[in-house]
């Protein structure tokens, strides 16, 4: 095997480690960015039950 050839495969190497690495890379921030989400609707399903709540109350106290 020639100097060049050894090379040309240390590039090639180089190469699909930088594609794995990418990969996994956006991998990850697809999760995150799920995880994100469900966070979100979750905190936002709560924000929306603590506001209902309060204008029970707050109906509640006007009756009285």
């Amino acid at each position: 095997m020639g100097m060049k050839d050894k090379s040309e495969q240390i590039k090639q190497q180089a190469k699909q480690k930088m594609e794995q690495a990418k990969q996994q890379a956006q991998q990850r921030g697809q999760q995150a960015q799920q995880q994100g989400q469900q966070r979100g609707r979750q905190s936002r399903d709560e924000a929306q039950r603590m506001q209902e709540e309060a204008e029970d109350r707050y109906d509640a106290d006007r009756d009285m």
